[in-house]
C-alpha cells in the first residue's frame, strides 16, 4: 500500500507541476513577460516543484531527514546520474560562463548548506538545526541568483533562448493553476506518507529513503528533460537544467522549508553534504580540465559510477 501511495503521489506531483507551469506561463505570456524571464523563473520553478512539494510536506510532518535528504539526494542525482546519462548519449558542451560562474555558484550553495547544518561542530550547540534564520539567508541567496539570471538573460539573444509557450484562455489558465497546486499539495502529502511508511516498515532510516527513493522520484522531470534534450542533439541543455535545479533546490526549496519550520537533520551526515560538494567539484573539474569544456562519454561514465558508489555506501550503511 505504501508503494501505491508513493506511485500515486508522484503521478499527482508531476501532473500538478505541469498544470501549474502551463497555466502560469500562459498568464505571463498574456502579460507580455519575456520568454527568457518565463524560462528562468516559471519553467525553472516548474521542474523543481516536486522537490518543493515533498520537502515542505515532510518538514510540516516533522520528517526533516526526508526534507533535507530529498534536496541533497536530488542534487547528487542531478549532477552525477543525469549529467552522466546525458553525456553517454551525446557529449555536453559547457559555456565559459557556466565554468567560471554557475558551477562555482553550485559549489558555494553546497558549502553554505554544509555550514548551516553544522551547529554542533561550529557553534558547540547541543544539536544541528537548519533554523528559520538559515532559511531566510538561503532565500536571500535565491533572490541574488534570480537577479543574476535575469541580468545574464539581457545579454543573450531572445531568439537563442526562446521557449514555446502555449497561450490558453484565462479561465483555463486559472483552472490549471488551481488544480495544479491542489495536485501538488495532495500528491506531496501522499508521497511523503508512502515514503515514511516504507522507511518504518523496512526498518530503514527516513534519511536513506529521502536521499534515494524520494530524491530519484522528484528528479524525474529533470531526468526526462535532459535525456530528451540529448536525444534531440541539444545535450548542453542538461547542464543548465541541472545547475538551475540544484540552485533552486538549496536556495529556494530548502530555504522555504526551513523558514516554515526549523529542520533538525539526524540521519543526514557530513559525509552526505561533502559528497554533494564533491559532485559539483567533479563536474567543474571535468569541464575545466578535459575536452575543451566538453563532458565526454568516458567522463559521463565516471559520473555515473560515482553515483553508484554513493548509493552503494548508503545501502551498506543501512
Amino acid at each position: 500500500m505504501n508503494i501505491l501511495y508513493l506511485i500515486i503521489g508522484l503521478i499527482l506531483i508531476i501532473l500538478g507541476a505541469n498544470g501549474l507551469t502551463d497555466g502560469a506561463a500562459s498568464i505571463a505570456k498574456k502579460l507580455k513577460i519575456s520568454s527568457l524571464v518565463i524560462g528562468l523563473t516559471i519553467v525553472g520553478f516548474g521542474t523543481s516543484t516536486p522537490e518543493l512539494s515533498v520537502s515542505i510536506s515532510s518538514a510540516l510532518k516533522g520528517s526533516a531527514d526526508i526534507a533535507i535528504g530529498n534536496i541533497v539526494g536530488s542534487n547528487i542525482f542531478n549532477t552525477l546520474f543525469i549529467v552522466g546519462c546525458t553525456a553517454m548519449i551525446a557529449p555536453i558542451v559547457i559555456t565559459r560562463n557556466t565554468i567560471r560562474r554557475e558551477i562555482p555558484l553550485c559549489i558555494l550553495a553546497s558549502v553554505v548548506l554544509l555550514i548551516c547544518a553544522n551547529d554542533v561542530f561550529l557553534d558547540h550547540a547541543p544539536m544541528n538545526v537548519i533554523s528559520s534564520t538559515d532559511g531566510l539567508i538561503l532565500l536571500c541567496f535565491f533572490v541574488i541568483f534570480i537577479g543574476y539570471s535575469i541580468a545574464i538573460s539581457k545579454n543573450t539573444s531572445e531568439s537563442t533562448a526562446e521557449i514555446e509557450v502555449k497561450v490558453l484562455p484565462l479561465w483555463k489558465s486559472i483552472t490549471f493553476i488551481v488544480l495544479g497546486l491542489a495536485a501538488l499539495i495532495f500528491g506531496g502529502q501522499i508521497f511523503v506518507n508512502g515514503a515514511i511508511g516504507i522507511a518504518r516498515g523496512m526498518g530503514i532510516s527516513e534519511a536513506v529513503i529521502g536521499v534515494t527513493i524520494v530524491a530519484v522520484g522528484t528528479s524525474l522531470p529533470e531526468l526526462a528533460t535532459s535525456v530528451v534534450a540529448a536525444l534531440k542533439k541539444n545535450p548542453e541543455i542538461a547542464i543548465g537544467n541541472v545547475i538551475g535545479s540544484n540552485l533552486f533546490n538549496i536556495f529556494f526549496i530548502l530555504g522555504c522549508s526551513a523558514t516554515v519550520t526549523p529542520l533538525f537533520p539526524k540521519g543526514i551526515s557530513n559525509f552526505d553534504f561533502l559528497w554533494l560538494i564533491a559532485s559539483s567539484v567533479l563536474l567543474w573539474f571535468f569541464g575545466l580540465f578535459f575536452g575543451k569544456r566538453i563532458i565526454m562519454r568516458f567522463e559521463g561514465i565516471i559520473l555515473l559510477l560515482a553515483w553508484v558508489v554513493y548509493t552503494a555506501w548508503l545501502i551498506i550503511r543501512m
